[in-house]
């Protein structure tokens, strides 16, 4: 703990997004929801929204430089106009005036970014670091048109970074300005109630059990923890012994293995006509000593078309995977916590306003189950001594 330091909480705005998803022949409407909050950059401070995205590793802003209209229809950067504002390559190093420079392509999804690197001091509330970052000079219109939000703000591990002091989170830890190396995500699940991420704390109001840590089981940049199996209202299904499972507040989505999908939906059996939605069991994923349930409202999706098991495809070939996605749907129902020096994340039930409470995490070897009933060996005692004074 660094007694001089702080921590701040973000309170992040929803975007619910309809997006045109091409997959092979058939073009889909995919529901997304993406949550987004404030940030200040440069001296003075100028504001963005961002999406605070655990499964990427820069800070990704529109600059002024950029002329598109995914651009133009949001805030951008003027590095012009901050005092503070330093041009670098990719690697920190100065830029040499009048030569070319390194610039950088990412892909998002259906759509990219590409972008130069700069240096200035990024504010998350009071607490503030001079951070490494990508300015745009070009994004696709599909989907950054879509967005409400400026840019995104990566939260990965370092290895998911472009380089050292790219990562906002390791400049505030190097910086001391954090009570706690950590930030936690707390993701509403109605309007009564704001969402946010807590940098330098965990907040216990927000936490209905108490938190378990699991340390991050490879080295991907992605905060990812190993599962033991998969259950099926709390039995175990000896399913996907070596899985992973990463935490990834940037996707609306669940994904995991093709195959395990597939056996799973055949388990659960989710009927096209949604006839036996309110008899579906829970979904579990064993960590340690928990497991960790979802509900079918968190993997299904139910509209006018029907009912379908929501967990997307995703494929990642050992040593790093084969590999869970849990995105908001998991994250809704758990508060999560992200350890940076000690590289572990922390899982606690969420709690929110005015829900009726589950038990969804359960402790394989928790208190156990109480019941009345006569005890065999005190039985035994007993009659022994019945025998004893009868004789």
């Amino acid at each position: 703990e660094n007694a001089l330091g702080s921590s701040h909480s973000i309170s992040l705005r929803k975007q619910h997004l309809s997006l045109n998803h091409t997959q092979r022949l058939n073009s889909q409407i995919v529901h997304k929801t993406a949550y987004y909050g404030k940030i200040e950059v440069g001296s003075p401070p100028q504001a963005f929204t961002v999406v605070f995205d655990t499964g990427s590793g820069n800070l990704m802003l529109p600059s002024t430089y950029c002329q598109s209209r995914a651009c133009t229809m949001h805030k951008r950067f003027n590095r012009k106009s901050s005092a503070t504002a330093e041009d670098i390559e990719a690697d920190g190093g100065a830029v040499r005036r009048g030569g070319p420079r390194d610039q950088i392509t990412v892909t998002f999804g259906t759509g990219e970014i590409s972008g130069i690197f700069l240096k200035d001091d990024v504010c998350v509330g009071s607490l503030c670091s001079n951070v490494r970052f990508v300015g745009a000079t070009e994004e696709t219109e599909d989907p950054f048109t879509a967005f409400n939000f400026d840019g995104v703000l990566g939260l990965a591990l370092p290895q998911m970074a472009q380089g050292p002091k790219f990562s906002l989170m390791d400049c505030l830890v190097d910086s001391k300005v954090l009570r706690h190396p950590i930030f936690s995500v707390f993701l509403s699940d109605s309007d009564m109630e704001a969402s946010e991420i807590t940098f330098g704390d965990i907040k216990q109001e927000h936490m209905s059990s108490d938190m378990f840590w699991m340390p991050v089981s490879k080295d991907t940049g992605y905060w990812q923890v190993q599962i033991e199996d998969i259950t099926i209202n709390n039995k175990r299904q000896s399913l996907c012994p070596h899985c992973q499972v990463a935490v990834d507040t940037g996707t609306s989505q669940l994904a995991g293995p093709t195959d395990v999908i597939n056996d799973l939906a055949s388990r659960l059996d989710v009927k096209q006509d949604c006839s036996n939605f309110k008899t579906l069991p829970k979904l579990g994923f064993v960590m340690g000593d928990h497991v960790l349930n979802l509900s079918p409202e968190d993997y299904v999706d139910k509209s006018s078309q029907g009912c379908e098991v929501s967990l997307m495809p995703l494929d990642v070939p050992p040593p790093n995977g084969p590999l869970f996605i849990f995105g908001d749907p998991f994250l809704r129902k758990y508060y999560t916590s992200y350890d940076r020096e000690n590289r572990r994340v922390g899982f606690a039930q969420a709690k929110h306003i005015g829900a009726v409470q589950e038990e969804l995490l359960v402790s394989l070897n928790g208190p156990g189950i109480v019941k009345r009933a006569r005890f065999k060996e005190e039985e035994e005692e007993e009659k022994e001594e019945e025998e004893e004074e009868d004789e």
